[in-house]
Parts: C-alpha cells; structure tokens; sequence
C-alpha cells in the first residue's frame, strides 16, 4: 500500500502504470471513509490493474459557513481501509500542494450545476469540477468511480468529461445505505441517536414516493406533496429541496418518466445537512 502526497509524484507514478499497460481505476473522496466508500473501491478492483484512492478535504467547495474546518479527517485510518479494499495507492495532498500560492484557474459548468444543490450552495459545484479536472488531469485514470448518492455531482462531472473531450469513463455505483435506510455519508457521525432516528424521513419518503410511482403516479406536485408532508412531521428535519428533475439535465420535471425521473431531497437534520434521491 503505497500513500504519495505531492503532484509530481503522483504524475510520474501514474505514468510508470500507463507505460507499464496497468488500467487505473480513480476512486475520488474526501476522506472519513464508510462503507459507501468502499464499494466503490470494490466496484474500481473488479475493471482495474491498479486502484488509486484520492483522499483530499477540498476547501474550495465548502462555502464560508460551512463544515470545512470540522469535517472528519482520519488518513491513517483510511489508508489501512483502502489496502484492504482493493486499492494500491492513496493519492492525499495538502491543500497547498493541489491549490499553490497564487492558484486562479478554476472550472465551471453552468447548467447542470445551476439548480438543486447549486441553488443552495453556489461556490458548491465550481470546487467540485475544478478539484476533480486536476485530479483527471494528475492521474488520467481509465475510469472514475463515483456514488448515485451524488446524483447532481454525478451528472455534473459527466457533463464536464464530455464538453472537454477527457478521456475519462465514468461509473456510477448504487447507493450504499445504513440499516434503516439512511444513505451512508461521512456527515452521518455528526448524528444523535434522536437525530438519526428521525433523518430516516428521508430515505423512508423517498422509497413512498417511488412506490406511488411505481403504482402509477405521474404527477410531480402531488408526490412532492406528499414528501414534503411525511418530512413536515418530523420535529429536527427542515427541508432545503424536494424537487423531481431529470436525472442527467437536473431540469425540473412536469410530470415523472419512469427510469428518467429523479427524486432529489436535502434536509436539515438540527445542523446537520443531508442529501439524498431516488430514480423513479
């Protein structure tokens, strides 16, 4: 298991692998890892000569009062869980090394972004294609794996490899969730045992929704409706959005086409912010 934590080195060894013929499979994170995590590790070992693992707290999509400075760090920790997994090496520069002094150049994509998370967050994005642009760029993987639990950010990055030509598979693995059903997420240890009890609205509203669906519902206002009701109950839980996009434009919906169709919530759970979706 091999950790390398400066550019250049992670450029030169990267290279050694191509000239060799290895296929590099990239699993970006940001650390604390769960075993949401890991199976993206265990999904890149199964089409990969060699797995590398980013573990990098991006500083530029967090915005001014969000979680940056608090957000969990443990790298020995994830490293021991990644040579376990399947991965050879862990990619874990510092934030001076992957944004240097004087560092201007960033990356924007301006639809896809634009709604949702975006909307809520609007530095969000901007730090995610640019962080994920230098790591393609550092590693030129194969491939990336990524989670369905960040749709928005799937589909951002997807957009992204296809407007500038990289030559970078995107693969997107299920969703990996808690007993109980709450999607897992590095933020999930900020949680009480009354919080995570009733963040569970979540996933529970999100599963209604697409049995409704599966019944035959097709209007949107009537299944936001209904989400936006069961989560209204729960006393710690504020919704930020409940909205039913298509799952690659993230435009809004007039009425659900099976399979095309996303439900996308984020909440409020007391201080904590959680996102999760559905595809219907």
């Amino acid at each position: 298991m091999q950790t390398i934590t400066t550019v250049s080195e992670m450029q030169a060894f990267a290279e050694s692998l191509r000239a060799q013929g290895k296929k590099i499979g990239l699993v970006p994170t940001m650390g604390a890892l769960h075993d949401g995590h890991l199976s993206l590790i265990k999904l890149a070992a199964q089409k990969a000569d060699v797995v590398i693992v980013s573990v990098f707290v991006n500083p530029t999509q967090f915005g001014p009062s969000e979680d940056f400075n608090k957000y969990p760090r443990d790298l020995a920790r994830d490293v021991e869980l990644c040579g376990k997994t399947g991965a050879q090496v862990v990619f874990a520069p510092s934030s001076e090394e992957m944004y240097p002094k004087g560092y201007s150049t960033y990356v924007n994509e301006e639809h896809v972004a634009k709604p949702l998370e975006g909307a809520s967050r609007p530095t969000h994005f901007r730090g995610v294609t640019t962080v994920v642009a230098k790591l393609f760029n550092i590693i030129r993987p194969a491939f990336a794996v990524f989670g369905q639990k960040d749709a928005q950010q799937v589909a951002v990055i997807m957009k992204m490899t296809a407007d500038l030509n990289m030559p970078v598979e995107i693969v997107v693995a299920p969703t990996i969730r808690e007993q109980g059903g709450l999607a897992m997420s590095s933020r999930n240890r900020y949680l009480s045992t009354s919080q995570r009890e009733e963040s569970l609205a979540i996933s529970q509203a999100l599963q209604y929704a697409k049995g409704m669906v599966e019944r035959g519902e097709r209007r949107v206002d009537r299944l936001v409706a209904e989400v936006t009701h069961m989560l209204g109950q729960k006393r710690r839980v504020r919704i930020i959005y409940a909205s039913i996009v298509d799952r690659h434009s993230m435009e809004p919906a007039r009425e659900v086409v099976p399979g095309q169709s996303l439900l996308a919530i984020a909440a409020w759970v007391d201080e904590v912010r959680l996102i999760d979706n559905v595809v219907l």
